[in-house]
């Protein structure tokens, strides 16, 4: 039985923002001072999936 309150538009999966899903997780260890910065950048789990993938395209160059 469906749920009355809820709405067809919240079955629906979200929408990726890249090719590949996004299936997997790591934790880090950060300092209080960055772990700051980050959470106020506007999408914080994006911003630190671009500084990853910059520093390991870098490396790949080197």
């Amino acid at each position: 039985m469906p749920n009355p309150k809820g709405t067809p538009e919240n079955l629906q999966p979200g929408k990726r923002k890249g090719e590949e899903p996004l299936t997997e997780k790591m934790n880090i260890r950060m300092t209080k001072s960055m772990k700051e910065e980050v959470q106020q950048q506007d999408d914080p789990p994006q911003f630190c999936r671009d500084a990853i993938q910059e520093a390991l395209d870098k490396k790949k160059r080197e």
